[in-house]
């Protein structure tokens, strides 16, 4: 068996390429930053340079590929965001379709396609529109907030014992581990018994409040931190010092209003099948730590 991993220097790809090369399978990683996956590749996956984007690199790294491994790359000075998904989702349907791929996990989102004007939420439902054209087996995974983006965080919390969201304290989030998805992705990428073209959300083991999240963090760090709720435009602000283009700014800003609207988004009711294992607290104590948070 071979599988393809694009944007395999994330999060998400990282863990997904750990679990798949522990399989034993072939494992082809495609990034912009291949030192990142030093790890894998002492442990026998093979990087190709390859971006999101570039079609024929694309092709030619997943000939006789029987699965791909999808997520659409952040890119900050993309003239427009909706663009470049199309795009890249674009380039890798036309991999999917020149090599007959036979199943594609795509990392979507949840409430993907809900309507328009929703950031990257509406960029993702176009994403599994075109992948499902590709007429191959896709699934397409729809996790909530990812639980990683407190590394961000990290130096606000060692200079100022808080932490800053665009999201009212009292905002129910379901917050999930980056590590749970690409265990799920991981499971089916090796998996050749599904078929079909469907969604699955994730949403972790339970929604959290920002207060209940401080709450966990203060215990954890028993250390008393604060949960500051900053303006869109002022992350909009921070965007734009990190090389954010005008329409990435107004895409990222339609996001963040549309995750932190209390009848949007993370308003999904949740079943079963949605929840993971990892909590809060766990991601804190095993990850968060690490960051010297003490």
């Amino acid at each position: 068996m071979k599988i393809v991993i694009a944007a395999a220097s994330g999060n998400i790809g990282r863990r997904t390429a750990e679990k798949v090369v522990q399989a034993g399978v072939e494992t082809i990683l495609l990034t912009r930053q291949p030192e990142k996956l030093a790890a894998q590749v002492a442990q026998g996956a093979t990087v190709k340079p390859i971006s999101s984007d570039d079609t024929s690199g694309l092709i030619e790294a997943t000939q006789n590929a029987e699965a791909l491994f999808w997520l659409t790359p952040p890119k900050l000075n993309a003239p427009s965001l909706r663009d470049w998904y199309i795009q890249t989702a674009m380039a890798g349907a036309s991999a999917v379709r020149e090599n007959k791929i036979k199943r594609v996990v795509n990392i979507s989102g949840l409430g993907a396609g809900a309507g328009p004007d929703l950031g990257t939420v509406t960029f993702v439902g176009n994403v599994e529109s075109i992948f499902n054209q590709t007429g191959s087996n896709v699934l397409h995974l729809r996790p909530g907030y990812f639980m990683e983006n407190f590394l961000e965080q990290v130096k606000f919390i060692q200079q100022d014992s808080a932490v800053y969201f665009p999201y009212a304290s009292n905002h129910d989030i379901p917050w999930i581990s980056t590590d749970d998805i690409g265990d799920e992705t991981a499971k089916y990428l090796l998996d050749d018994c599904w078929s079909g073209q469907w969604t699955r959300n994730l949403m972790g083991p339970e929604n959290l409040t920002l207060s209940e999240v401080t709450a966990i963090l203060s215990q954890v760090l028993n250390r008393s931190i604060d949960y500051v709720q900053v303006t869109v435009e002022s992350v909009q602000q921070q965007l734009a010092l990190l090389g954010a283009t005008p329409n990435v700014q107004q895409e990222l800003g339609n996001l963040f209003r549309a995750l932190g609207d209390p009848d949007g988004i993370y308003a999904t009711a949740r079943t079963p099948e949605a929840i993971t294992t990892t909590t809060f607290e766990q991601f804190v104590t095993h990850k968060l730590l690490k960051h010297t948070l003490t």
